[in-house]
């Protein structure tokens, strides 16, 4: 069976640039073994955390925190896609995590992030995040440096192969070291 990474955009802003870098993202992952699913957080819409219990327990009653449960469980690893705001990791990622516990543990766990300066702070951030529910980071995990010149008046990438063109071999990387663990 074809093993699954789900790529999560973990960003929700209206004038967010990450599903465009997600595409861009999900090309240069295609592999042969495994497959890469969209999984955007600003159509999954997680509420404010609404479930009584810890996450721990896996006692859910709620319907979107089944499915989110059931998704997280059915991908072999996950690359999570967000920008730096505020020297950390956006709110809705880290809702997005808070729902779960257990379908973390184990779950291979690649960062890329991106931002003026590829986003090293919300790395940081999201590693000690990473390690307390004892997901399995990968080595390789991308910062994606970006500036005003590669966008257009609208805040779409003029040309995003050319404007990462000198960052996609960390990408390549990445998808090295998933083919290998996967």
């Amino acid at each position: 069976m074809m093993k699954k990474v789900g790529i999560i955009i973990g960003s929700s802003r209206p004038s967010r640039i990450s599903p465009e870098i997600a595409d861009w993202l999900k090309q240069r992952l295609s592999s042969d073994k495994f497959e890469t699913e969209m999984i955007d957080l600003a159509k999954v819409n997680l509420p404010f955390l609404d479930e009584e219990e810890v996450p721990a327990k896996q006692e859910y009653k709620q319907k979107h925190s089944i499915e989110w449960s059931n998704k997280i469980k059915s991908l072999d690893a996950v690359v999570l896609l967000f920008p730096q705001y505020n020297w950390s990791f956006p709110a809705v990622l880290k809702n997005a995590v808070d729902y779960l516990a257990a379908e973390w543990k184990n779950k291979i766990v690649a960062l890329v992030t991106y931002g003026s300066h590829g986003g090293l702070q919300a790395q940081m951030s999201f590693n000690m995040l990473a390690i307390g529910l004892k997901m399995q980071p990968t080595s390789v995990n991308p910062l994606l440096t970006i500036n005003g010149q590669m966008f257009d008046e609208n805040n779409h990438f003029k040309d995003i192969n050319a404007d990462f063109s000198a960052q996609a071999y960390k990408v390549e990387l990445l998808k090295e070291e998933l083919n290998h663990l996967l």
